[in-house]
């Protein structure tokens, strides 16, 4: 995979959702429910939206988990969680969580007066520097940090300037069709 780039697969700025940091969480829904209308057949849907400045320059993510997060606003109370939820704690203790922390008692009722209340700034996952990978980087260094890292994507840079996203499912599609043409 040497010689595949990172740009031959990411998903340019300009295709990929994106928000102003001062949306609120439904605007932010219905910016990526737009987005997916345009996704190019054969690829995945996106499942994140890249959050931007006043700028327009790529200041946060808003994935999956941020919004199941956002919307229970105690979790903001629990220090370090994205840290923690990597340690495996037991379902015990999770449980345990829910209870000491008051956890998910009503987060879901008027979860529509919530969405049009909640700002993306307060909820979005702010990218760590390890979140970014050069555009003229090869597939193989893209597919080393995203296994080290875990993160689902990669946010792609021309210099200074965000130029897309790079996505594992795009990076695990890629693999899966090398594979197939594979002659064994």
């Amino acid at each position: 995979m040497q010689s595949t780039k990172v740009k031959e697969l990411m998903v340019p700025l300009a295709e990929y959702a994106t928000v102003s940091e001062d949306a609120t969480l439904n605007e932010a829904i219905l910016a990526l429910e737009e987005a997916q209308k345009n996704v190019e057949q054969g690829r995945e849907k996106h499942r994140a939206i890249l959050v931007l400045d006043h700028h327009r320059h790529v200041v946060g993510k808003l994935t999956q988990w941020d919004v199941s997060a956002g919307i229970e606003p105690k979790y903001r109370a629990i220090e370090n969680i994205t840290e923690t939820s990597r340690f495996g704690f037991s379902p015990e203790y999770i449980r345990s969580m829910m209870k000491d922390y008051g956890l998910w008692r009503k987060p879901l009722e008027d979860l529509c007066h919530k969405a049009s209340e909640i700002r993306v700034k307060d909820i979005m996952s702010k990218p760590a520097p390890g979140e970014y990978i050069e555009e003229d980087a090869s597939l193989d260094e893209a597919i080393h940090v995203l296994v080290m890292s875990h993160h689902h994507s990669l946010i792609v840079k021309k210099g200074d300037t965000i130029t897309g996203i790079l996505r594992m499912s795009d990076v695990f599609k890629n693999i899966c069709d090398k594979v197939k043409a594979c002659k064994i």
